[in-house]
């Protein structure tokens, strides 16, 4: 049965589907202007639409009630975010090109899509089963829908996202179908797959060159940002150094900690009432399922299956202590078939139940009534389970099942009827309560490094030269981080969500709040920000003087060059001559070079064999070979299979390339991280 919580689980799926699509994996960047509207502040652009904070906010919130509500974790309620401006991009700037283009989808199209004439993604993740996309589910949603308008709802943002969908198959066909691959090309292709080449080659690392020999002038520097300034394109960004004071537990926390561990172990170990113990103490919990010895650790076997108490032991910073609170000899594995029936039909499954119990086909019942398609067409077959899969009513309805068995199970929304066809060995299997107490400060530590960090902020309030004086003084390093447009955490901080929209707001020079990150309090101090389409000089002089260097010593060592041989090359260079083989179009290393791609691509498009090549300006130096021998692959490639080896290169990089011209035309200003 296709029920509302089924589908919101499955709809996650469509939502990782929509974002995975490469028309919606937009990460745009232009111009950081915020705007204002009153109290509605825009969130971003596209494509010339302000997208104001409450209409993304209309949006997020639709795709959180169709993923579940508050019921989504932090990592999901993120895909959902992403997922509701993906929709909006789609609504502004997608959709609206398709149909200029006269791309659409028809009323016929449409239907052949649910009939599963045309495959779609998004239907087969939302009503796809163990045999795939089933039309007969969405007939059964729809049914359902007519009377519920939450349904209703779920049902228009799926068909809106098929409709997209569809639309981008045929704009990428368009792209694909522009492809096309000319008969130089193939043979060109053919040579390279077919060939490799073996010879020796000699030449000169930038590194042999001192440093002193260069002169780099600050027009040298200037030029090469000039002719280069495209490497340097950036995002809208905020840079920021911050100070973290890790809430570490100290050797008396530690020590407290043991202390009280083993006092309550004492009293866990003579507790009459195992289950009412745990569940009054904030560290400890009661297993749903049952387990067999060769699922627990070494040790903690060896004392649960001898009635023992396990621990406490101090694994990874945490103590544990385990005891048995229920065994069961039960079969390790256990074959199951089952039908599911709707959680009203409980008249008929009594009935089956009986049928059944006197010697009824099963595997035809389930055919029949199960409203759980994907086993319903095998009979009801689940497979070959373990016991300890099964939990709750299911554990306790099957621990005294043997084989032949038919049991009832009610749970959740729906009643099932479980035959057990296979039964193998019994074994011990326990359920186990568990008490854990994680090595982590007191109250007295956390508050002694708020204090902490309180000092820090006060000393480092007023500028940034402040901040610094005051990590100096504090022997504390000062670590740095970008935030670029559209991002919403720092790396390599977790829980930075807050530290983020503190930086969106904050003006040069302004000092943050402490902030709680759970393990750890910071304080960061906004150091720049800069709207800038590329990077300025002064941010990337060092990685410009290298890559002048490099172009100079590769000139230097141009100069030096001279003879007509490898090996008078080679002493002109102070160098040796190296013998390389078995290099073709697609390698990636030359033997006792390295990896040098530029001389992979000169080897693998030589005509002559015997003779010296150009000099080559690899990354790690200057250098020349000579192609001695060309070897044929003993199964070469034929023209016709290098035809469409390379049509499909071309048409994936026409849709690539389609994607790109989308990507430049959209302009999306995504400034969702000041608010989500």
């Amino acid at each position: 049965m296709i029920t509302l919580n089924t589908l919101r689980t499955k709809f996650g799926v469509v939502l990782t589907v929509i974002i995975a699509l490469a028309l919606l994996a937009f990460i745009l960047s232009l111009k950081t202007e915020m705007g204002f509207s009153g109290n509605d502040p825009k969130v971003g652009e596209i494509d010339g639409e302000k997208i104001l904070y409450s209409e993304f906010y209309n949006e997020y919130e639709s795709a959180r009630q169709q993923y579940g509500g508050n019921s989504a974790t932090e990592e999901q309620l993120d895909m959902i975010s992403d997922a509701a401006w993906q929709n909006l991009i789609a609504k502004y700037a997608m959709i609206p090109g398709f149909e200029k283009m006269g791309l659409g989808v028809t009323e016929a199209e449409r239907m052949a899509i649910l009939g599963g004439e045309y495959s779609s993604q998004v239907l087969m993740s939302a009503f796809g089963g163990a045999n795939g996309y089933d039309p007969a589910f969405v007939a059964e949603f729809l049914a359902q829908a007519g009377s519920n308008p939450q349904m209703n709802a779920m049902w228009t943002q799926i068909m809106e996202q098929v409709r997209l969908e569809r639309m981008m198959q045929k704009y990428m066909g368009l792209a694909r179908g522009g492809a096309y691959v000319n008969a130089l090309e193939v043979e060109a292709g053919v040579a390279a797959s077919n060939n490799t080449y073996a010879g020796k080659w000699t030449g000169a690392k930038y590194a042999t060159v001192a440093d002193s020999l260069i002169t780099v002038s600050k027009s040298d520097i200037q030029k090469y940002y000039n002719d280069h300034k495209a490497q340097f394109k950036q995002l809208p960004n905020r840079t920021m150094s911050y100070v973290v004071f890790d809430i570490d537990a100290t050797s008396d926390d530690m020590l407290a900690i043991e202390q009280e561990v083993k006092s309550v172990g004492e009293q866990f170990a003579v507790a009459k009432d195992i289950k009412a113990f745990v569940r009054e103490n904030r560290h400890g919990s009661v297993a749903d399922r049952y387990v067999t010895a060769k699922q627990l650790g070494e040790e903690e076997a060896k004392a649960l299956v001898a009635g023992r108490q396990y621990g406490p032991v101090l694994n990874n910073n945490v103590w544990t202590i385990s005891r048995v609170v229920d065994s069961k000899m039960v079969a390790d594995s256990m074959g199951i078939r089952h039908i599911v029936l709707p959680y009203n039909e409980e008249e008929l499954a009594d009935s089956l139940l009986v049928a059944l119990r006197k010697g009824g086909d099963f595997a035809a019942a389930a055919a029949e009534y199960s409203v759980y398609e994907a086993t319903a067409q095998n009979g009801g077959e689940v497979g070959v389970m373990p016991f300890s899969a099964f939990t709750g009513e299911f554990a306790t309805a099957l621990a005294t099942a043997k084989k032949g068995d038919i049991v009832k199970v009610a749970a959740g929304d729906a009643i099932q009827l479980m035959q057990v066809y296979r039964a193998d060995r019994p074994s011990k299997h326990m359920q186990i309560a568990t008490i854990t107490y994680p090595v982590e400060a007191s109250a007295t530590t956390k508050r002694d490094i708020h204090a902490a960090a309180s000092t820090f902020s006060v000393n480092a309030e007023g500028s940034i030269e402040k901040f610094n004086e005051a990590a100096s003084a504090a022997a504390i390093t000062p670590r740095v981080a970008t935030v670029n447009q559209g991002e919403r955490v720092l790396r390599g901080l977790e829980n930075s969500r807050e530290v983020v929209r503190w930086a969106y707001e904050a003006k040069v020079g302004d000092m943050s709040e402490i902030f709680n990150l759970g393990d750890a309090y910071v304080v960061a101090v906004l150091t720049g920000i800069d709207d800038e389409e590329y990077k300025t000089l002064d941010k990337v002089s060092a990685q410009v003087r290298n890559a002048v260097i490099r172009e100079k010593k590769y000139n230097y060592l141009l100069d030096k060059m001279s003879g007509a041989t490898l090996d008078e090359i080679a002493a002109s260079l102070d160098s040796e001559v190296s013998e390389f083989k078995g290099v073709g179009y697609k390698s990636y290393f030359v033997e006792n070079l390295g990896f040098e791609p530029r001389v992979v691509g000169a080897i693998t498009t030589t005509e002559q064999t015997g003779v010296v090549s150009a000099p080559v300006q690899g990354n790690t130096g200057l250098y020349v070979f000579v192609v001695d021998a060309v070897t044929e692959a003993e199964t070469p490639q034929s023209v016709d299979a290098e035809k469409v080896r390379a049509l499909a290169t071309a048409e994936n990089y026409a849709a690539q390339a389609a994607l790109g011209a989308v990507q430049q035309m959209a302009e999306v200003e995504d400034l969702r991280g000041q608010y989500f």
